[in-house]
This record gives structure tokens, C-alpha cells and sequence, in this order.
């Protein structure tokens, strides 16, 4: 992600690849032992795929009123948030349609399984075996979520089912990156499966990154390699969590409007913004808007990269110029 003399280290996550770099290779210890415990405690209250999650817990709740911790309606607090500022594009009661859609565990642990195929456009869905296609489910809506945070309760109407997957990992890059600039007192970045925070003062000339497809690829995959000083930068993408099911594509962006995943315009897109979390909600907006999200990211005033289908890219003002291009 970045040629400067950092310390830099790289691990598992949140079912995904996270990358940590600091300006102070001395703080690089200390920046990861923070890191990882920001990251247990929220993979311990978001995730969809571990049964002793407090998401799971509501989700199997029927309804009742969950106790719930404050990092919890931190979390999903910032997915509501993410709902109203784009209209309900993005929203964190689609967990039963992903699940339908065949995204009902976490990729990592297909990968280490071997389940997965190489190519991600011909992966099977993460439910192997099953070729069926179901009819799609009904997203109830973001308004369906209730907390009571005085009491520290949540409960979910009209049947919803949470999946936080379009904002906690942006939230915790994020967390991690404002915890560990305040206490190492250096500049950091942490990228948690491309959604990357900075924070602090960055190294001289920046943080270099590429800009690509997949998060995963090497610094010679197509993209753009962009500078950053500052904020937050994420890329949603139909192209890498994608699957099969009855011979028919499927992705892991839902579309609430019909419960399937997003038909969109774009196989890529990359946003730039004050925090992380506000990145990622754009970009993935944008994955489901199609073509209208050109302007809606214009008129927001955020710098962005669209890539369509073909390979054609077009960016917004503010994006830096690609030289290649």
C-alpha cells in the first residue's frame, strides 16, 4: 500500500486482511496491541457470523428488548446514521436478504476451509452446495431498529435482521486510529479490508495508496496510487465478495429497495471523506444508486473514483488526475 519507511504490520481481522502502518516504526508494538483489542471487542458485538455476538443475539431475539453494551449502539448507531444521510441506500437491516442472497458466513473461514474458488466472480456462495435461488427477502427498513440508550436495549421490529458489514468495519478503522495516535502520539493508518483511517501527523509527502479492485492485489494491479494526509478513504466493490447461485451472480451490496444485490452501473467505487465510516457510506451508496450517484457524490462535495463495468473510469472534482490515464 506504501513504499515510505514505517512501521507496518499486517494481520487477520474482522474476517478480512487489516494493515496497520505508523510514522513512529518505535510505537508499531504498542499501536498493534491497541488495535487488536479495538478489534476483538468489535467483532465480539458486530458480527453476523459468530453465534455469542451481541448482533446475533438481537438478531435471534424475535423482537424483544436485548440488553446491549455501549460499544454496541456506538455501532449501530453509526449504521443508522449511514441510513439517513443516504436515503436508506444503506441499510443495516439487510441481513436476511444477504442471507439469502448465500452470504451466511464469513468468508474467512471458507477461505481457510478451501470452500472458496480462486477467481472471486466464480466463487460458490458462502452457503457451498446449495444451487437454489430463493425469492428475495424484504428489507424492513432502518426505522425498524430501536435503542433505548439510557437503558442500554435494543429490539428490532417487522422482523429485521441487523448486518452492520456497511459501516463497523469503517467505524473500528476509524476507533483504531484515533486511539492509537492519542496514545503513541505519531501519525497511523489502519486499513481494515481497504476501508482506511489516518490519523495524525502523516509521514512526509503523505500515505501512499492504491486505489484498485480488490483491497488484496498487489501494488501492479490496475487502479490509481493516490496521497492521503488525512481522514478517511474507502472502495465498495461488486468484484471481489461475489459468488454464483443458480448460475446467476450475486454480491454482497444489498439493494433494500428489492433485497437482492445492487444492479449497478459501477464494479467499483472509491470515495475520499472526513472519517472512514463517511467514505465507505458513500461509496457504497454510490455501488447502489448506479448512475445517479455521479451526482449525488458531486453534489456532497466528495472526491470519488467510479469504475464502470468495462473498465471506464470517471471521478468527481477533488479526486486527483490518474497520470497513467
Amino acid at each position: 500500500m506504501t513504499s515510505l519507511v514505517v512501521g507496518a504490520d499486517t494481520f487477520s481481522a474482522l474476517g478480512t486482511t487489516a494493515m496497520l502502518l505508523v510514522a513512529d516504526p518505535g510505537q508499531l508494538a504498542a499501536a498493534r496491541a491497541i488495535a487488536d483489542a479495538e478489534l476483538a471487542a468489535v467483532d465480539r458485538a458486530a458480527s453476523r457470523f459468530r453465534p455469542d455476538s451481541e448482533l446475533s443475539r438481537l438478531n435471534a431475539g424475535g423482537g424483544a428488548a436485548t440488553g446491549v453494551s455501549e460499544l454496541f449502539i456506538e455501532l449501530v448507531d453509526a449504521a443508522l446514521r449511514a441510513a439517513r444521510l443516504t436515503d436508506g441506500d444503506v441499510d443495516p437491516t439487510c441481513g436476511r436478504a444477504l442471507a439469502e442472497a448465500g452470504y451466511d458466513r464469513d468468508f474467512a473461514v471458507l477461505q481457510a476451509a478451501g470452500s472458496r474458488a480462486a477467481d472471486p466472480q466464480t466463487a460458490q456462495p458462502p452457503a457451498a452446495g446449495r444451487p437454489r435461488r430463493r425469492a428475495p427477502a424484504t428489507v424492513p427498513g432502518w426505522r425498524s431498529v430501536h435503542l433505548d440508550r439510557a437503558r442500554r436495549r435494543a429490539r428490532l421490529a417487522d422482523g429485521a435482521q441487523l448486518d452492520l458489514g456497511a459501516t463497523a468495519k469503517a467505524w473500528a478503522a476509524d476507533r483504531c486510529a484515533e486511539i492509537i495516535t492519542g496514545q503513541a502520539g505519531c501519525g497511523v493508518l489502519v486499513s481494515l479490508g481497504g476501508d482506511i483511517a489516518v490519523a495524525g501527523p502523516a509521514p512526509a509527502g503523505g500515505w501512499r495508496v492504491r486505489v484498485t479492485d480488490n483491497h488484496a492485489a498487489g501494488p501492479q494491479a490496475p487502479g490509481q496510487t493516490i496521497t492521503i494526509c488525512s481522514g478517511g478513504l474507502a472502495t465498495s466493490s461488486t468484484t471481489v465478495r461475489a459468488w454464483t447461485v443458480a448460475g446467476r451472480r450475486a454480491h454482497h451490496i444489498i439493494n433494500p429497495a428489492t433485497g437482492e444485490p445492487a444492479r449497478s452501473c459501477w464494479r467499483t467505487v472509491s470515495v475520499a471523506a472526513g472519517s472512514c465510516v463517511d467514505a465507505n457510506t458513500a461509496s457504497t451508496a454510490a455501488i447502489v444508486r448506479g448512475e445517479a450517484a455521479l451526482g449525488w457524490l458531486r453534489d456532497a462535495g466528495l472526491p470519488a473514483r467510479l469504475v464502470r463495468e468495462d473498465g471506464a473510469v470517471q471521478a468527481t472534482v477533488g479526486w486527483p488526475e490518474d497520470p497513467d490515464t
